[in-house]
């Protein structure tokens, strides 16, 4: 070891040398919860969640185009549907706490993580999604203006 400190160049500075030991045991207590769950079952609701989803899209903004696999089997926990106006519908979505991304030019992106999104959560997204979208509450000018991170 070097007795004077020298940080390092760019991010690497931010490396620590000891792990926080108390943020590790409160990491080490989340993760109890997956020795209760089947990865078989954590897909399955995964499958059922992201379906509800689709249906309750398509049925409610049919202008929104299905960009995201059809077949459950050949995608993740990600669904994503096609819009002209994503980027603005998106940050109106955040706006009434449906958190999701966008992805140029047109993706808009939502994740379905079934330990903790419930059917009821899903319906309520599909709820505002139909407001934003029906409504054109994307149009505002308050969600025109780009961001550096959606």
């Amino acid at each position: 070891f070097d007795l004077e400190y020298r940080a390092a160049e760019g991010i690497e500075r931010m490396r620590v040398g000891t792990p926080p030991i108390l943020h590790l045991s409160v990491l080490d207590a989340a993760l109890d919860i997956w020795d209760e769950v089947a990865i078989e079952d954590l897909r399955r609701c995964s499958v059922e969640l992201s379906e509800r989803f689709v249906e309750g899209v398509e049925a409610a903004c049919p202008q929104l185009e299905l960009a995201s696999p059809r077949n459950a089997a050949e995608r993740g926990s990600q669904i994503s549907f096609r819009f002209s106006q994503g980027y603005p519908a998106m940050q109106a979505l955040i706006d009434r706490g449906v958190i999701g991304d966008f992805r140029a030019p047109d993706i808009m992106r939502f994740g379905f993580a079934p330990l903790y999104v419930t059917p009821e959560d899903v319906d309520k997204a599909i709820g505002i999604l139909d407001t934003v979208i029906n409504q054109r509450v994307y149009e505002e000018a308050r969600y025109q203006t780009r961001r550096a991170v959606t």
